[in-house]
């Protein structure tokens, strides 16, 4: 089985929205597919959560998120609600998390 894990870093809803289109392809097409919230597009969450945007509710849904990063959700202020999203905080290294693990895994690795 393909294995995909997209980490997201921008901060843009419209860039961010080709990730959850991705992902969502992927996991329909019997795809392993996850994603990781880096950088500025950790920042997205709450703007996500609040405005019941429908492909992000989908992935959220079927589990497609694997990670939000603790050391920008931090830097970005946004830690906080970030934890309350239940999605999980990750920050395997430095606070940020790990690339060379889902490598290991078997993942390709996307980056957006």
């Amino acid at each position: 089985m393909e294995k995909v894990v997209f980490f997201a870093f921008k901060g843009e809803l419209l860039c961010f929205a080709h990730v959850l289109i991705n992902a969502l392809d992927m996991a329909d097409q019997n795809m392993e597919a996850k994603i990781v919230m880096e950088g500025e597009a950790v920042k997205l969450l709450k703007e996500l959560e609040e405005s019941g945007n429908e492909l992000y509710k989908q992935a959220k849904d079927r589990g497609l998120f694997d990670s939000i990063c603790k050391a920008c959700s931090a830097k970005m202020g946004v830690l906080e609600y970030n934890e309350t999203t239940g999605i999980p905080i990750s920050g395997e290294i430095k606070g940020h998390p790990s690339m060379s693990r889902y490598i290991k895994e078997g993942y390709r690795v996307i980056t957006m």
